[in-house]
């Protein structure tokens, strides 16, 4: 958590750096202004292209496959199987159910991108929309 807050106050000091800002200046609207992600958006970002990319099989083989698609109903839709996890404190930090859940949470018009330029721009909209929701884009 604390290598987050170190890479949050990076992105931040930047922003500030950039925009002439001062410490008791709220960052929000550089941020906004930018289209920068606070981290954990970003990761969520990256964890997500990483699944496209293993899914589209573009990804390095060592990331392997992921955990097969549902059956009967869910076929249709792209949504993975979350593995199970044996340790509670580790196993849900894992690429393999970390990715799905990411996977899973994301709009199926933004999974279901066939290219990874149209799916890295849907996904940074639908995020930033998320993460910023009074900012009209």
């Amino acid at each position: 958590m604390e290598m987050l807050y170190l890479l949050q106050s990076i992105l931040t000091a930047a922003a500030r750096v950039i925009f002439h800002l001062r410490s008791a200046h709220h960052i929000t609207d550089a941020l906004t202004t930018l289209v920068w992600l606070h981290v954990p958006q970003r990761i969520e970002c990256k964890t997500a292209l990483l699944t496209f990319r293993v899914l589209h099989e573009s990804a390095p083989p060592y990331l392997g496959p992921l955990p097969g698609r549902r059956s009967l109903r869910s076929t249709s839709t792209n949504r993975l199987l979350v593995p199970p996890v044996k340790r509670s404190t580790v196993g849900g930090r894992t690429f393999p159910v970390a990715d799905t859940k990411t996977w899973n949470a994301l709009p199926q018009d933004v999974t279901s991108s066939q290219s990874e330029y149209t799916f890295r721009r849907q996904l940074k909209t639908w995020v930033f929309k998320k993460s910023f929701p009074d900012i009209i884009i």
